[in-house]
């Protein structure tokens, strides 16, 4: 039966001119020209777009991470009030940065030094630091891994107060004696010197904490559960000597380990600024403590190794030696077991925490510095104020 309504084509030939071939097709789209190596991919927008995002929410919080602090500096320095180059406040500035410095850094650190300790008592107890703490995880849980912790806070903090603060007093009452010509002269005398003396002050305070700790974390179970357990236990058996019988090799290792740690710096830093574009002046907060970090990390490698030897005598005469015997039997006794190469146990491990503690120490003690408005260590020597 024919339709009552004209087809869709009818009416299409009748208001279009006819074409050869019936009704156009609409012609097929375009293929996308090929991208050339050198074309930004656009399907990675997004992703740099969320880069840029993150990139900008890390530089504002950086930014008000700033603001905080320069607030939080200006609220310290208005309550300690104006301080003087050289002034007793200066120096308790001083000793209290050298606490937070020494204090946070060897107790952040403690894992490393107990695995350190127990391989130079004895080179076969493990065969490295991850099988270390995961043999001493499972034997004492995660406790067991930061034994010692107590002690190594305490006594490092102490070290740290008298370290860097005496380091400040002796190099500027030194200095005062050369006389500013001998002084800038025989500077790096000046540093051996003086930083010699106040280790020597700094190591009496130790001495005890050193003693609890490395015998804690030498003996399996720890021999105290804590610091002034350990202490006590230490005098009841064998008198308040006990705590100082590693002095003689504690100074051994630590003077001339803070020798080079407070020489070498110096000498670093002030060879980074004087190959750097400018003064040290010219340079903000956060690339004078990346100064400080990096002369420091350099420097501890080197004192790691010209105090390793004694280091490992501390750790053996404060396992080993026998109550009543001499310090030098003790030593030779020792020096007969190991052998020269036993001298060397554990120095891997030791360069390692020994670059990352010394770097952390001098990027936190500047940055004390600074927060408290005081110049940063080494570079060019602050002018001293006129009172």
């Amino acid at each position: 039966m024919p339709l009552l309504f004209p087809s869709q084509d009818t009416l299409h030939n009748v208001f279009h001119p006819s074409v050869p071939f019936g009704r156009r097709e609409a012609p097929a789209p375009l293929a996308a020209p090929k991208r050339t190596p050198l074309q930004a991919r656009a399907e990675l927008f997004p992703t740099w777009s969320v880069v840029d995002d993150a990139k900008k929410k890390a530089e504002a919080l950086s930014a008000e991470a700033t603001k905080e602090f320069e607030k939080a500096s200006a609220k310290a320095q208005a309550k300690a009030g104006h301080i003087e180059l050289y002034s007793a406040k200066y120096y308790a500035a001083c000793t209290f940065g050298g606490l937070l410095a020494c204090g946070l850094t060897h107790t952040a650190v403690t894992p490393l030094d107990l695995v350190k300790c127990r391989r130079q008592v004895d080179s076969k107890m493990y065969t490295g630091n991850f099988q270390a703490w995961g043999k001493i995880g499972r034997a004492e849980g995660f406790r067991g891994i930061y034994t010692g912790w107590g002690p190594t806070f305490f006594g490092y903090s102490a070290q740290g107060a008298f370290k860097y603060g005496g380091y400040e007093f002796f190099k500027k009452y030194y200095g005062d004696l050369a006389g500013p010509e001998n002084a800038l002269k025989y500077k790096t005398w000046l540093y051996l010197t003086a930083s010699a003396s106040a280790e020597f002050i700094a190591d009496i305070a130790l001495c005890p904490f050193e003693a609890v700790k490395v015998r804690m974390q030498t003996t399996i179970p720890p021999f105290a559960k804590g610091t002034f357990d350990g202490i006590s236990t230490i005098t009841a058996k064998e008198g308040f000597g006990g705590l100082y019988k590693g002095l003689y090799p504690l100074w051994g290792r630590q003077i001339p380990y803070t020798m080079m740690k407070f020489a070498s710096f110096e000498t670093i830093v002030e060879m980074i600024y004087d190959r750097l574009p400018g003064q040290k002046s010219d340079y903000g907060k956060g690339a004078q403590t990346a100064v400080s970090f990096t002369g420091g990390y350099l420097a501890g490698i080197l004192c790691a190794i010209v105090s390793h030897p004694a280091d490992v005598m501390v750790s053996k005469l404060n396992a080993n030696r026998a109550p009543g015997e001499a310090f030098g039997a003790a030593m030779g006794r020792i020096y007969k077991d190991i052998g020269f190469s036993g001298l060397w146990n554990g120095l891997p491990v030791r360069i390692v925490m020994i670059g990352t503690l010394t770097g952390l120490q001098w990027m936190i003690y500047d940055y004390f510095k600074i927060f408290m408005g005081l110049p940063t260590t080494g570079g060019a020597p602050p002018k001293a104020e006129k009172a």
